[in-house]
């Protein structure tokens, strides 16, 4: 593992242990150059799912992406990283789960905001907005109207 700040490329670990959720392993590690501290984690390698966007071209699945739109949607609301987190987690865990090989963008969307709904209302809104792409305000009524059923 090369050090973040000075690139060296030893370390040795000061402290291991699981993350709250159990997914992975934290290590805070020391760099053996520049003696500078800093956070690892490691995770199981799953069978890699291949995401179908719109256009038909294909990608492997990236939680950073999905994180992202979550950090986005979720700007300013009381929601933790921790829940977002979960949240990817909990997605990535169903799909490799029903062994599912490819995953098309609009299922993981409405995988997203299945979880997002019951979370936190207005970040669900800001998803839907831009993973639905609205167009004017009558579709974002009427997405509003559903959410209030």
């Amino acid at each position: 593992m090369n050090c973040p700040f000075c690139d060296h490329p030893d370390s040795k670990v000061i402290d291991t242990r699981p993350t709250e959720d159990g997914t992975s392993i934290r290590r805070r590690r020391e760099c053996l150059q520049c003696e500078k501290r800093f956070t690892t984690y490691e995770q199981v390698e799953t069978m890699s799912v291949m995401v179908v966007k719109k256009d038909k071209s294909r990608q492997v699945f990236d939680r950073e992406k999905i994180l992202k739109g979550l950090f986005r949607a979720c700007v300013k609301r009381p929601v933790s990283t921790e829940v977002m987190e979960a949240i990817v987690n909990d997605i990535q865990q169903q799909l490799a789960n029903n062994l599912i090989k490819e995953c098309t963008t609009d299922k993981i969307g409405e995988m997203v905001l299945d979880r997002l709904k019951d979370i936190d209302q207005v970040a669900y809104v800001r998803f839907a907005s831009v993973y639905r792409d609205f167009k004017d305000v009558e579709t974002f009524m009427d997405e509003l109207v559903k959410l209030k059923k």
